[in-house]
């Protein structure tokens, strides 16, 4: 345990100084960001810190794969955006020699499209998919876990394959006696294995994120607070073609990037509202998300996301609704289960 645990240590250490040399820019293999289950979509799309006995917070940071997880599957179907769809599943198990792990799919398709040649004749047509299968593992000593997944991710379009390898590592701290989570996650570090044909090689969507969950003594309630995309400061982009505001001389004034705005736009927050053992309710707020997709003078509700989650049994349902901009949303269902249970009733 402890020789895990100083291998996982040493993993991080050696992320943090790879990460500090890294500068920000345009990544591929972006469906990896993409919330995976319906749980870290209702709190906003990013959560590191609230989920230790969901099977599939493991794909948000391998360090809340908890002991209590053991055997279970968490299964998800996502309706996205434009009629894109993406399935995924995560399983636990414990050995006695490997200890705690996970395995993980996600398989994203953007469906099929019309092939043309260079004067518009069609010839048929192709399809675009993305998928990634994940191994993880993780390792407690109390009050600290540390956890760590591999993955290898595989984007093709019309044949046409891309490949890399990345790395998720993970710490949490979990208070002995309350109900209070500290997260710390490095996802996506890794490297393109095979870029696409006649093609280069590109960043990965490498994130360093932060946060904290808390659940107050006798509350019906947790909250949660996410900082992401912690390798760079400025993550603010202003179109240079949007026209801008006429001040008291007619002249035309263009808006700037404020500390406030560079600031915000690293934070989610999340609150989960326990209605019973079998019910939560919960809602997310992203403001990154919100300030790069809302329409100007429409509003909407770009940014926010509402969930809600019910326990049948043996069996945990969630749904999420994720508004990301007036033209669209995104649905989640999520069904998790604990096959112990089906496992004990097989041997009695």
């Amino acid at each position: 345990m402890q020789k895990r645990l100083s291998l996982l240590g040493l993993l991080l250490v050696a992320a943090v100084q790879l990460t500090s040399a890294q500068v920000g820019g345009r990544s591929v293999f972006r469906f990896l960001v993409v919330p995976t289950h319906a749980r870290v979509a209702a709190l906003g799309g990013i959560n590191i810190s609230s989920g230790l006995e969901d099977v599939n917070a493991v794909s948000s940071n391998p360090a809340l794969m908890h002991g209590k997880t053991n055997r279970h599957l968490g299964l998800t179907h996502l309706n996205y955006l434009a009629d894109v769809s993406q399935n995924n599943a995560y399983y636990t198990f414990e050995s006695n020699r490997w200890g705690r792990n996970a395995i993980g799919v996600q398989y994203l398709d953007y469906g099929a499209f019309t092939q043309t040649d260079a004067a518009g004749q069609e010839e048929g047509s192709f399809r675009v998919r993305d998928y990634a299968f994940s191994l993880s593992h993780a390792a407690t000593i109390e009050p600290f876990t540390l956890g760590a997944t591999a993955k290898v991710a595989v984007s093709s379009i019309a044949g046409n394959q891309a490949v890399a390898f990345l790395v998720d590592l993970g710490g949490t701290f979990k208070h002995p006696e309350k109900d209070f989570v500290v997260g710390l996650a490095i996802r996506n570090l890794g490297v393109m294995l095979k870029p696409y044909d006649n093609g280069e090689r590109e960043d990965l969507p490498l994130d360093i994120q932060i946060g904290a969950s808390y659940k107050p003594e006798h509350a019906p309630f947790r909250l949660s607070l996410t900082a992401h995309q912690l390798q760079r400061f400025d993550i603010v982009y202003l179109d240079p073609n949007q026209k801008g505001t006429l001040n008291e001389n007619n002249e035309e004034v263009k808006e700037e990037k404020t500390f406030g705005d560079k600031l915000a736009r690293h934070f989610v927050v999340g609150g989960e509202f326990i209605l019973g053992p079998g019910f939560q309710l919960r809602a997310g707020y992203n403001h990154l998300r919100r300030k790069e997709l809302v329409v100007e003078n429409v509003g909407g509700m770009a940014g926010v996301s509402l969930g809600a989650s019910v326990k049948v049994h043996a069996f945990r349902f969630e749904y999420t609704y994720a508004s990301y901009h007036v033209a669209g949303a995104s649905n989640y269902l999520s069904l998790n289960t604990d096959l112990n249970r089906f496992l004990k009733k097989k041997l009695d």
